[in-house]
């Protein structure tokens, strides 16, 4: 069914092919195929314009916790907008959207994390956090305390100092990234890198390589280490359970500060509010965005714990942005996160649909493409392999059975990401356990469909 509220599908993408620059994206080449235009939502599923029906499995870009269509979040930045529109934090002056939402979220994390400093997305807090950490040192009488640790395949923003904490090759070889004193470590994917040695072995090793990077640097010149709990773009990459008790050994041990970056992980995505809790990670200062206002309005901020808070606060902090703590954001902010905890939305995750998840998305391994299946809370993720015995990588550049499966996937009306060879989820969290049935049929599907298309090519070779 086309819908007849909107112009053809073929003129809209036209003007897209013609003006619109899409991120991550080859945009010639997508003007030429044409984008799929999307016009409508509805708790878990998308409407394009040729009336087609969708399962969101990314819950937008892993940010609608809520699921589209909460009438209650356009209401509240209607009622924001005719009171307050706009107004700046700048000028000794504060409103009562930001405050409120600042004092909430200082009630929700966990910890003495109790200040709050706004942003407009994960990627701005980010830069936040390496202003904000370099300052710390500075009026700690510790300057010199400038380098920050990150991972290799982590993902930590877009902008020139959160693309440079992010660790993936592809953004660092465009725009002379990383900027200086941002170094990286391996990160804790034991199926892709583990070799050998057993999950348990493996994290503790990869933990490890933060304080052999600490001692290399030299401690009195490293500001802090930066993470995610579970990696989300990197290809939803869960850490063996040794991994973060080790890292928050070696934090302690040296006394550099640790960021989490709860961007993805955020507002119970991992069936607790906060990543971290699920980790028992302690960090003294958080990355929040995406979650956060469920994708409906552009925010983030970091939270940020009582010391880091009250040294800052010593002299002025030369740092801001136009939007941080925007009226409008934060109001529909503040009734996102109502909904959340009245609707006790993260516990119905923790206890009923992360485990029909893993439960379903689990299945899954017996295919013969699939080497883990596996899933925290509301991320799951495929590797794809030729030879799971093995854990055989594709004789042909990563990416490219990904790339065929998302193919599958998109033609199957199901939104699944690929990250190299591994295909992610993180659907809403209000995803029922019939919609989970039907996102994981239709996830096998797309896998019988990808195989059959392998081996017809010749494809199922496993690299040298």
């Amino acid at each position: 069914m086309v819908l007849t509220n909107t112009p053809p599908t073929a003129e809209l993408q036209a003007l897209d092919a013609a003006h619109h620059m899409h991120p991550f994206t080859a945009n010639t080449a997508l003007g030429k195929k044409g984008a799929r235009i999307i016009t409508r939502a509805d708790g878990v599923r998308l409407t394009d314009s040729e009336g087609e029906e969708l399962i969101d499995g990314m819950a937008g870009l892993w940010c609608v916790n809520i699921g589209y269509g909460r009438a209650e979040l356009a209401e509240a930045a209607a009622r924001q907008m005719r009171e307050l529109p706009y107004y700046n934090t700048f000028f000794q002056t504060s409103h009562v959207p930001a405050l409120q939402l600042a004092a909430k979220l200082a009630e929700l994390a966990p910890g003495d994390l109790n200040h709050v400093f706004f942003a407009g997305s994960g990627s701005e807090a980010n830069d936040t956090n390496i202003r904000m950490i370099r300052q710390y040192w500075a009026l700690k009488g510790q300057p010199e305390r400038r380098v920050i640790i990150a991972r290799r395949n982590g993902y930590h923003g877009s902008s020139m100092g959160s693309a440079s904490l992010g660790g993936m090759a592809a953004m660092h070889a465009q725009g002379g990234l990383p900027i200086p004193d941002i170094v990286h470590i391996d990160q804790p994917y034991w199926w892709g890198e583990g070799g050998d040695t057993t999950p348990e072995e493996f994290g503790r090793a990869r933990a490890r390589q933060l304080e052999e990077m600490i001692l290399a640097i030299g401690p009195e010149r490293v500001a802090g280490f930066i993470g995610e709990p579970v990696q989300g773009a990197g290809g939803v990459i869960i850490p063996p359970e040794s991994y973060w008790p080790e890292i928050q050994r070696i934090v302690a041990q040296y006394g550099i500060l640790l960021i989490a970056d709860e961007v993805i992980t955020g507002f119970g995505r991992l069936g607790e509010w906060f990543g971290s809790q699920s980790y028992g990670i302690r960090p003294h200062i958080m990355t929040i965005a995406k979650g956060l206002s469920s994708g409906y309005q552009p925010i983030g901020g970091s939270i940020v714990c009582d010391e880091v808070a009250q040294t800052i606060g010593q002299d002025e902090f030369n740092h801001g942005y136009t939007y941080s703590g925007h009226p409008v954001a934060a109001a529909v902010a503040l009734e996102n996160l109502r909904i959340l905890q009245e609707e006790h939305v993260i516990e119905r995750v923790r206890s009923d649909t992360a485990p029909c998840l893993a439960q379903a998305w689990g299945a899954l391994a017996d295919h013969p493409l699939v080497g883990e299946a596996v899933s925290r809370g509301m991320m799951a993720s495929l590797a794809l392999t030729p030879d799971k015995a093995v854990r055989a990588k594709f004789d042909a550049a990563p990416g490219t059975v990904g790339q065929i499966c998302r193919e599958f996937s998109f033609g199957n009306n199901l939104v699944m990401r690929h990250v190299g060879d591994r295909m992610v989820i993180a659907p809403p969290l209000v995803i029922t356990a019939g919609d989970i049935d039907e996102l994981v049929a239709r996830a096998r599907r797309t896998l019988d469909q990808t195989h059959a298309y392998l081996q017809a090519e010749g494809m199922l070779k496993a690299a040298a």
